[in-house]
């Protein structure tokens, strides 16, 4: 793959380059292992313990966002992870098919990108960071042409009683549009309270802050949630408008400099 037409963001110590060489995938792994395994609990099949790396088969596939702290002699302080949808990974598969029924954006015509394993060191949270990698991602997603971005976004838990205000509350205001509408597999609409049970303020509470963040951002979400037990989370398809993504992940690095 050539360069990117744009130049990578970056503020003060931080920038924003995609993974190059092993070692940049392993410095990737070993931070998603800190936040989804050691922080949130996670595990899977190819997670490696002894080495401390969270990693799975679609890895060499994809293309891996970095947050980079050059005070700290370049440490990768936060991931992307990054699949446009005319590369697909093992047997010609999006890692969501796993989780979710992707018919409708297949069927859409749109050119796809798929996000995941998303994560930031929490020393970086809540501040700049984020803002760059969305912006980041943005440029990514132009200067490959993808008009739908999407992918998991998780909750930590897999206790859907637990969830089922929050989850609910996305369901009745944040659903996608039909034509693009996912369905999780199996698509668990149990859960769900009446509309009007919805307690919003308890809702919003429970939703993790990328969600809340991909909501501003004007992200919908696919219908039903997918049960990851082996890595503790309960997952939304989120889907997003590229063009909208850039507009506003522009706008906040601006407001945030």
């Amino acid at each position: 793959m050539g360069p990117a037409s744009h130049s990578q963001p970056r503020s003060g110590s931080l920038s924003t380059r995609l993974a190059v060489s092993p070692s940049d995938l392993r410095a990737a792994q070993a931070l998603r292992y800190r936040v989804f395994v050691s922080e949130l609990g996670g595990d899977g099949p190819c997670v490696d313990h002894d080495a401390g790396l969270e990693q799975d088969s679609f890895d060499s596939y994809f293309d891996h966002l970095l947050l980079i702290d050059n005070d700290r002699g370049g440490q990768v302080v936060g991931v992307y992870r990054l699949l446009p949808g005319d590369r697909l990974g093992p047997d010609g598969q999006f890692y969501g098919d796993a989780e979710f029924d992707l018919t409708p954006l297949r069927r859409s015509g749109r050119r796809l990108l798929e996000l995941g394993r998303s994560c930031v060191d929490p020393a970086y949270r809540g501040g700049l960071a984020m803002m760059l990698m969305w912006q980041a991602l943005a440029n990514y997603a132009l200067d490959r042409d993808a008009q739908i971005l999407f992918g998991a976004a998780s909750f930590p838990g897999t206790d859907l009683s637990r969830l089922a205000q929050p989850l609910s509350w996305l369901h009745y205001n944040h659903l996608a549009p039909q034509e693009l509408r996912v369905r999780a597999k199996p698509c668990r609409l149990d859960h769900l309270v009446a509309p009007q049970d919805v307690d919003v303020r308890a809702a919003k509470r429970v939703i993790p802050p990328l969600i809340r963040s991909y909501l501003r951002l004007g992200a919908s979400v696919g219908e039903g949630a997918f049960v990851d037990r082996a890595f503790n989370t309960t997952d939304v398809c989120i889907i997003l408008d590229a063009a909208r993504l850039s507009d506003q992940a522009h706008t906040l690095v601006r407001r945030a400099l």
